[in-house]
């Protein structure tokens, strides 16, 4: 990442034109939240002078205690590549974390919390966490008023061309528009299911790259719309078809290179590696709520449809949780199949490091890889190799979430119980409808 200086900012401004700036920031939830300011405000914003109401943003504070600074990190300057109005003028961005009043962090902000365990890996002696996220998403049509519609666009399978794969242009825009702003673009094609796309970047460190994915995103869903489409990274969107997913590429590194790569074992994995994985095994369960936070994404997590629901590992086959691809040396990574693209990356990030690192902190073993395909096992063959299941409901998963105490560490106190309170009142809402099935289903049987 590119480090600027003040000075640098506002040249840059002068230079493109930039005539609004959008201080950025991710809510509990996952959602980009922003404040919209004129040019003109530039010296207050780098100076830290820059003030919002935190009541007004779900799970941040009470409305007593509502004033919050904006801090913004002047290494996430970047002016948006679409021009507005009939000139030349831009809008360009400045991604913040938030501080209380009194000049402390605020442990509320997912970014900050996002560091505070980064923290904890380095006075383990690790010095950089790695992500190389693959997030996918649907477009769907909008209609004459700009809504959404259920209707796709395309027809297209997986890795399919034109004239199947209707969303060509509109995903070439999307990697045009990316690649202006610094991204490196490893890969874009159409995915398994009808209106399914997938767009793959380089890693980035942890902060970094979470930060891509709010980016992302935004260009994703504002491209789509100017080709009269809809982008959603809603899990499940359509019933019978893949879910979309995000899978996490996670590295960790130390001052010798990556630590998870040895190349005398018969993996070519380090003993840290074997260590971050029993972490991760350990702790699925239970921050399962956190790469999974919605209702809707435990429609993704059932069996048929690729998306991993066994807690197991393997080097050699797609069906587990976590995958090691083949690449070894400083390509060596874990990937976690499970994640969603509903998540928020920061928390899922956070929690997966925490998970990783209690693994190397307590030297667990993992259990051995499983290379056969887990979803042709019977349920007594994966009970004998101690296969358990991810949680199947939201529900469920926040039982177990409750029950790690890392995992809440991983969140810290004031994120937990926030998120904890959010999603009891998603569930209750939920269980409150009566779905079309129940009524096709029951209405004339009883």
């Amino acid at each position: 990442m590119k480090k600027f200086t003040a000075e640098e900012i506002r040249d840059s401004a002068t230079e493109q034109n930039v005539r609004f700036l959008r201080l950025m920031f991710t809510d509990i939830d996952g959602t980009i939240k922003n404040v919209e300011v004129p040019i003109s405000q530039l010296n207050k914003v780098l100076d830290n002078q820059m003030m919002f109401d935190g009541s007004s943003i779900d799970g941040f504070v009470r409305i007593e205690e509502s004033d919050m600074y904006l801090c913004p990190d002047l290494a996430t300057w970047l002016v948006f590549p679409w021009e507005i109005g009939t000139g030349k003028d831009k809008v360009a961005r400045l991604i913040c974390d938030i501080y209380n009043p009194d000049g402390t962090p605020f442990a509320g902000d997912p970014r900050t919390n996002l560091k505070r365990v980064l923290k904890e890996m380095e006075e383990l002696g690790f010095t950089e966490f790695n992500l190389g996220p693959e997030p996918e998403f649907f477009l769907f049509k909008l209609d004459e008023n700009g809504k959404p519609t259920l209707e796709l666009n395309d027809d297209g399978g997986y890795f399919d061309l034109a004239p199947m794969d209707l969303g060509e242009n509109c995903r070439r825009e999307i990697v045009l528009q990316l690649e202006d702003m610094g991204f490196e673009i490893e890969a874009s094609h159409h995915e398994t299911a009808p209106g399914q796309h997938e767009i793959d970047w380089k890693y980035a460190d942890a902060v970094e790259a979470c930060d891509n994915i709010q980016t992302f995103k935004l260009i994703v869903k504002t491209v789509a719309r100017q080709y009269g489409l809809h982008a959603t990274f809603m899990p499940k969107p359509l019933q019978g078809v893949s879910g979309s997913g995000m899978h996490f590429n996670m590295s960790l590194f130390n001052q010798e290179g990556n630590a998870f790569c040895d190349e005398t074992d018969d993996l070519g994995l380090s003993k840290t590696a074997y260590q971050f994985l029993a972490g991760t095994m350990k702790h699925a369960l239970a921050f399962t709520a956190i790469c999974n936070p919605t209702v809707n994404s435990y429609k993704r997590l059932i069996p048929g449809y690729e998306a991993p629901v066994y807690v197991a590992w393997s080097a050699r086959n797609r069906s587990p949780l976590v995958r090691v691809p083949s690449s070894r040396g400083m390509s060596t990574r874990v990937e976690l199949r499970s994640v969603d693209p509903s998540a928020n990356p920061y928390l899922a990030l956070a929690v997966l490091l925490k998970s990783g690192l209690d693994g190397i902190k307590n030297e667990m073993e993992v259990a051995e890889p499983i290379d056969r395909n887990i979803y042709r096992m019977t349920s007594e063959e994966r009970h004998e190799r101690g296969i358990i299941d991810l949680p199947s409901t939201l529900h469920n998963a926040l039982k177990y979430l409750r029950e790690d105490e890392v995992v809440k560490e991983a969140l810290g106190s004031h994120i937990y119980n926030s998120f904890i309170t959010a999603k009891r009142v998603e569930w209750a809402a939920y269980r409150e409808q009566v779905s079309e099935w129940e009524q096709e289903k029951y209405m004339t049987l009883y």
